[in-house]
């Protein structure tokens, strides 16, 4: 790994841990000041989330003054996290496009096409989620889910080729574009913490467009990577690589996808609940999240 990626990576770590813990509990603190009344655990998820749109500051105090007068430490966690996903998914998100739309080189050889916008935008990531693990590790206990830690771990197996080798860079840019759906995932959760009614017009308008986009950019798309994937085979390129390269590509790329249709049925289920109006309300009237509780985690 050059020192340029390896300083972006540590850079990204510190920046989105800094976030976390200085800008993220300010930003929200003054944007909504239902924030202040979360528990310790949905803030933490909630700061690391700013990485996503803030409800109407009004609506959340009279949301909030209905019910919620403390939240866990759990929930503190959660909303700061949040928070800094939703930055980090906007970042990265718009920056793949970018480079989709814009980086020749890279779309002219997707295999050993110039790297140099997709390292940047990879260490990003991967500081990104060395200190969502950071995160993890630290609160296991209340937000600890093997389930992102897999999904992490692949990912940064995978990118430790792009950053270390160069290779793969349009595919490694490919996959990226799947952190566009994280906001609409956050925003979801911002709601659900801020207690708004699963029927409000903008929590069902939002559920609707975060299975769309979730769809777009992670279930739709796997046809055309994997097309793209095949048609590698066999190639000089794809010989060049070596078998270490060619298992973590293949390998992490099948766990990933995998995840992700799981995630989109979850998501799917949900939203049909929803807008079919039969959202899985247990006994009580308190309503079930079970269709969301994985998508509604550190989802990257």
């Amino acid at each position: 790994m050059e020192a340029r990626e390896l300083y972006v990576v540590v850079g990204s770590f510190i920046g989105f841990q800094l976030f976390f813990s200085g800008v993220s509990p300010l930003v929200s603190s003054t944007l909504t000041r239902g924030y202040g009344k979360l528990p310790p655990n949905k803030i933490n998820e909630w700061n690391s989330s700013l990485h996503s749109t803030i409800p109407d500051p009004q609506h959340c105090i009279s949301q909030l003054s209905d019910g919620i007068t403390e939240l866990s430490v759990y929930l503190t966690c959660y909303c700061v996290s949040r928070l800094v996903s939703t930055v980090h998914a906007v970042i990265v998100g718009l920056f793949c496009l970018y480079i989709l739309w814009f980086d020749d080189a890279v779309n002219a050889d997707p295999v050993w096409g110039d790297p140099n916008l997709v390292k940047l935008n990879v260490a990003i990531t991967c500081g990104y989620l060395l200190y969502d693990l950071l995160l993890l590790a630290c609160n296991w206990s209340t937000m600890g889910d093997s389930f992102f830690v897999c999904h992490h771990l692949a990912a940064l197996y995978a990118y430790g080729y792009v950053l270390t080798r160069g290779v793969l860079p349009y595919f490694a840019n490919f996959r990226l574009i799947s952190e566009l759906s994280t906001p609409f995932v956050n925003q979801r959760w911002f709601f659900e913490a801020l207690a708004y009614d699963r029927s409000h017009r903008l929590v069902v308008a939002n559920g609707v467009a975060m299975a769309v986009a979730f769809f777009l950019v992670r279930i739709a798309v796997m046809p055309p990577y994997w097309a793209k994937v095949f048609s590698t085979f066999g190639t000089p390129a794809f010989k060049r690589l070596g078998l270490g390269a060619q298992v973590a590509w293949i390998v992490s790329c099948v766990c990933l996808d995998v995840l992700n249709i799981v995630w989109m049925y979850k998501i799917a289920r949900g939203c049909y609940r929803v807008i079919t109006g039969t959202s899985g309300r247990k006994k009580g009237g308190k309503a079930s999240s079970d269709d969301f509780n994985h998508v509604n985690n550190h989802m990257d």
